[in-house]
């Protein structure tokens, strides 16, 4: 028997590697405001709240748009959606590259986002198009893990090129770069090693509806939904906003060390991808249990932090980072739970309804701890070590929703695998 790879290995490999670099430059269009915030509060003349509306909006747009373009995907096929989201990301970045005014600006992030969540969904469905099943939790997590180099690119990079070319060229640089990559896609990503997918039929809303229902209806879809809900908020609300300000003013932290502890985390996420793509390959039956284990970890290693008299030590808040980190890539196990558990046709709709969840709740802690410390602070003082703890436990309310919901579905979604396995044995 020959040992040589599959005729189509070479293919999927191109396409994937092309979808992957879609979504690292959707990555870096999504952080490359991180390094600008300065900037464009005098660009735009706005306030701190105003800049914040900005990831705020982004994110918002990326949730909202996950069920349509799920439905978008199952439809045309991926190839025509990855197009779009790159055309409207380039765009988005084009116009706040000349940009001048606010509302102007905002427009642009809009654009941005909406492009931004076309993309994700894309790749997984490529995956899914043209690897074998066995292979495709690890491509899955190895997409998650890689597209991340898309926030280091857009860290020191962005900085410099702001820094030398000033903020429109640095933003038409930025916007070109989706000319190049885009003309990629279009050469080289196909729907599947069949081809172009079948052209959609005549829109029906009540066809679209009964397709996504039935999605939602299968606990499957609703167990991957609350996987996603639960494990990644606590890391995502410290790197997009209330990190820095927690290790600096709640744990005594030095600026070099909260970036440090930041720094830290987005390895750990990296690091974790590959590790729970074997795992979920090798035991697909224990998938809700890895979460389980994962969130457990989470919650542990804050309740020590936040009981922690004083400050933690620094050791305990590298354990931290890491260990919450690793949510990130369990989010991911979501995905493949309600791959396992939608038909072809609906793999793109489930993943976008999965998709949002832990948008959602991201936005909703970031709001929560907002006005949890702006309670627990005296007016005109800074954030104080106790307010951190009051907005940080905050969390337990999200986790504790998300663990019961997932403990009730994995129930539910062993039942129907059950009864399958049970009619599939009396058919045969």
């Amino acid at each position: 028997m020959s040992d040589r790879p599959e005729p189509w290995v070479g293919k999927a490999v191109a396409v994937w590697v092309t979808g992957l670099l879609v979504y690292v430059l959707a990555v870096f269009h999504r952080s490359s405001l991180a390094v600008a915030g300065l900037a464009a509060s005098e660009r735009f003349d706005i306030s701190a709240s105003q800049l914040a509306t900005f990831t705020m909006l982004q994110l918002l747009v990326y949730a909202l748009m996950q069920i349509p373009v799920g439905l978008a995907v199952d439809r045309v096929g991926p190839r025509r959606v990855l197009l779009t989201g790159l055309s409207l990301m380039t765009l988005g970045q084009l116009l706040f590259a000349v940009a001048e005014s606010y509302p102007l600006a905002v427009l642009a992030r809009v654009l941005v986002g909406s492009g931004d969540a076309m993309v994700f969904i894309c790749v997984l469905r490529l995956v899914v198009s043209w690897f074998p099943p066995r292979r495709v939790p690890l491509f899955t997590q190895l997409t998650g893990m890689l597209g991340q180099l898309g926030a280091i690119v857009a860290a020191a990079p962005m900085t410099w090129a702001l820094g030398t070319l000033g903020w429109t060229r640095a933003y038409a640089v930025a916007a070109g770069l989706g000319l190049v990559v885009g003309l990629a896609a279009f050469l080289l990503v196909r729907d599947s090693p069949q081809g172009r997918a079948a052209p959609a039929g005549r829109l029906d809303v009540r066809d679209l509806g009964r397709g996504l229902a039935e999605s939602w209806r299968h606990p499957g879809t609703r167990l991957g939904f609350w996987i996603h809900f639960s494990t990644p908020f606590s890391a995502n609300v410290l790197s997009m906003l209330w990190g820095y300000p927690f290790f600096v003013r709640g744990e005594g932290r030095t600026s070099a060390e909260a970036g440090l502890l930041l720094t830290i985390m987005v390895v750990a996420v990296m690091a974790a991808g590959p590790v729970l793509g074997w795992l979920v390959g090798r035991h697909p039956w224990h998938r809700s249990t890895m979460v389980l284990t994962i969130l457990a970890a989470i919650v542990t290693v804050w309740t020590v932090v936040l009981a922690w008299p004083g400050e933690a030590p620094f050791g305990v808040l590298v354990l931290l980072v890491v260990v919450t980190g690793v949510g990130g890539p369990a989010s991911v196990i979501g995905f493949d739970i309600g791959r396992t558990s939608n038909p072809p046709q609906r793999q793109s709709s489930a993943t976008g309804v999965i998709n949002q969840a832990g948008f959602y709740a991201t936005l909703l802690l970031v709001v929560v701890i907002g006005l949890v410390l702006d309670w627990r602070t005296p007016e005109g003082s800074a954030y104080t070590q106790e307010a951190f703890r009051w907005a940080m436990a905050s969390q337990y309310v999200l986790w504790t929703v998300g663990i019961v919901q997932i403990l009730r579905y994995r129930v539910r979604t062993r039942r129907v695998v059950d009864r399958a396995a049970l009619q599939a044995g009396a058919t045969a």
